[in-house]
């Protein structure tokens, strides 16, 4: 086969995969991974292990410790320092120690434990961190827990990847080999670091003057392979250089545009790596020594588990949250990867022992999904207090809502969050916020905000949050899956409350209106409004006009408020008073309303200058209904008018 079939078919086996992968919700990196075990040697044999591919691939490690470079911030390890460097610099060395013991008794040679050690601390940044996002956990107290550990762990591959080259040599002379990596490395750190801080800058200002997108692209492969290559003269790796090399720049003020410029090759690059692992998986092996692989799996798991719990009670976390923690962080890890490629060199660690430990390793992260959508299952079933802890919580919201009545109950309680709660309060809406973030709830809390700590994808949190007396639910930060869990929770607990979710964008649109609801408002419209307001106003556009098109663009986009803008003008003189300008009213209908079973022909509202915009039936909604839509029990008939002719048209609706 030629290489360019050999291309074609990794091409599009990957194309393939990783769009079945994000169609099951799971991450490109698996979808990498089972590329590599599907058409290489040990799989379907297409594609062959050559060394110029694993040359190829260690660039994607080399770009991948680039970005972690860029995103080295000394204000972020100081501000998390204590779960930096004491949570996490505690699980690395503990799980480290625990591996070398369990090889030491296993007769196995202390270098290979050291550096399966090494392996086996690692967690995947790349899954954690997307499976937390999505479930709008990061700033929850085991999401900071998790994220701390990783920030230690990637910066803890570092020395490791001085350690086990220098640990390969082995000999009489390992501890002299040892230490004279490790100067080598403090020297090349020193000078790099000294150096590099002082022409970095004005290096890169040179390059951007020229204001020539191919130089300054060219200027950062220059600079990440250029400082690769020396750390690799010095005998150390190339991926220690290409972390300098990002330090270095994430100094400067082209950080930014260094780290979008590298992605399309770090992203590339690094996929080819993941499919070189896969590639030295043997199934066959895998099969003939099932029990064993099983075996570390188990071990894997239950391991980092019980040091992430143990360490986590130890500062100070209460059960609970100690568990969730262990579970999140359970799984091996991309750099475990990276370090188990190096440890290959080691004579003591027999190509037997190596696919045990990928094999383990990939299984891990396949299970990490199904283990997070399990947790608080799992956690609830084991942790006797939690529930309690749960009830105490949940106790406190409703401690809050006893009193209200007809309150908008805020999902979330950032920048957003809290603007909203400003417009109400101004208004005098009563409002329960549920955040997530405990130093926010705490803060917002002291200061008298009406804030309380929950998860508003719960159904039992939203119950106590008063959703059976709520007028309306806002879902304020714009994460998709998590709106469709609170859509869902409202709708199993009271349909005919509306839901107003914030998006990026209208690429989810359909879905949500499906899901239920009222109303979606994506970012990416109403900035594009303000753009456009903002650009024909200082071009000279009347004021009127740019209103009049704004208010156009808002009717034909929001359907609950196109009634709202029918027969507005921009005439000062025509403008109406508040007390009698037009507005959206809302009437439940139960079963003894006077409007059930009669259709809006037969109410007649349009005498009281009365229209109705819209009726809401279950999961259901009708904008623009006709003439002969009949109305039912359970219905929320959505009205526009005059507050004298709303209250005519609520006395005949309800009787």
């Amino acid at each position: 086969m030629n290489a360019l079939a050999s291309v074609l078919i990794l091409l599009g086996s990957t194309v393939v995969a990783v769009a079945l992968f994000r169609m099951l919700r799971l991450p490109p990196l698996l979808a990498y991974l089972f590329v590599g075990v599907s058409v290489g040697p040990h799989g379907q044999g297409w594609i062959p292990a050559t060394e110029q591919t694993r040359a190829l691939a260690e660039f994607g490690v080399v770009f991948l410790m680039f970005t972690i470079g860029l995103e080295f911030s000394l204000a972020q390890l100081k501000a998390m320092r204590r779960l930096v460097f004491g949570l996490g610099g505690a699980q690395v060395v503990l799980t480290a120690l625990a591996v070398l013991g369990l090889c030491l008794a296993w007769g196995m040679d202390w270098r290979a434990g050291l550096a399966l050690g090494g392996i086996i601390a690692m967690s995947s940044t790349a899954i954690v961190s997307k499976l937390l996002a999505e479930r709008v956990e990061l700033h929850s107290v085991h999401g900071r827990q998790t994220m701390g550990v990783l920030l230690f762990q990637d910066l803890a591959v570092v020395p490791f990847l001085v350690l086990i080259p220098a640990l390969a040599k082995g000999g009489d002379g390992l501890l002299v080999a040892l230490g004279a990596a490790m100067l080598k490395a403090a020297i090349a750190l020193a000078l790099i670091l000294y150096f590099g801080q002082k022409l970095m800058r004005p290096w890169f200002h040179a390059i951007a003057r020229r204001k020539m997108r191919e130089l300054f692209m060219l200027n950062v492969l220059l600079v990440t392979l250029g400082l690769a290559y020396l750390t690799q003269q010095a005998d150390l790796s190339l991926a220690l250089g290409a972390f300098l090399a990002g330090m270095l720049i994430s100094e400067t003020e082209y950080r930014y545009q260094v780290e979008a410029d590298i992605q399309p090759f770090r992203d590339v690059l690094l996929g080819l790596f993941f499919i070189t692992i896969g590639m030295q998986l043997d199934l066959g092996l895998l099969v003939q020594h099932a029990a064993w692989v099983a075996l570390l799996l188990l071990g894997l798991l239950f391991g980092k588990l019980t040091v992430v719990f143990v360490l986590a009670r130890a500062f100070g976390c209460n059960t609970g949250d100690a568990l969730r923690t262990g579970l999140t962080l359970a799984q091996a890890g991309e750099f475990g990867f990276v370090l188990l490629v190096e440890a290959a060199h080691l004579p003591a660690l027999s190509p037997g022992v190596l696919q045990a430990v990928l094999a383990a390793m990939l299984l891990s992260m396949a299970l990490a999904p199904l283990i997070m959508h399990y947790r608080e299952a799992i956690v609830e079933k084991l942790v006797a207090g939690e529930w309690m802890s749960q009830a105490a919580r949940l106790h406190d919201i409703a401690v809050k809502s006893f009193s209200v009545q007809g309150h908008v109950i805020v999902c979330g309680y950032g920048r957003s969050g809290q603007n909203l709660a400003r417009f109400l309060e101004r208004e005098q809406i009563p409002l329960i916020a549920l955040d997530l973030d405990p130093a926010r709830v705490k803060l917002a809390a002291a200061a008298g905000e009406s804030v309380v700590y929950g998860d508003a994808a719960r159904r039992e949190v939203l119950a106590a949050a008063g959703i059976a007396r709520a007028r309306a639910v806002v879902v304020t930060y714009a994460d998709v899956p998590s709106a469709l869990r609170v859509i869902a929770a409202v709708q199993a607990l009271n349909p005919q409350v509306p839901v107003i979710v914030r998006t990026v964008d209208d690429a989810e649109l359909a879905k949500l209106l499906q899901a239920g609801a009222a109303e979606v408002v994506p970012e990416v419209l109403e900035g594009s409004l303000m753009l456009a307001s903002h650009a024909l106003i200082l071009l000279g556009v009347p004021l009127a006009r740019v209103l009049r098109s704004v208010r156009e663009v808002r009717a034909s986009r929001y359907q609950l408020l196109k009634a709202f803008f029918h027969g507005a003008t921009d005439e000062p003189e025509e403008v109406q008073a508040e007390r009698v300008e037009p507005r959206l009213y809302t009437v439940m209908l139960d079963e003894r309303a006077a409007g059930v079973g009669k259709t809006l022909a037969d109410l007649r509202l349009e005498d009281m200058a009365v229209t109705v915009t819209a009726v809401r039936r279950r999961n259901i909604r009708g904008f623009d209904p006709q003439p002969d839509t009949r109305l039912e029990a359970g219905d929320a008939v959505i009205l526009l008018g005059e507050p004298e002719g709303l209250s005519l048209a609520e006395a005949r609706l309800r009787g």
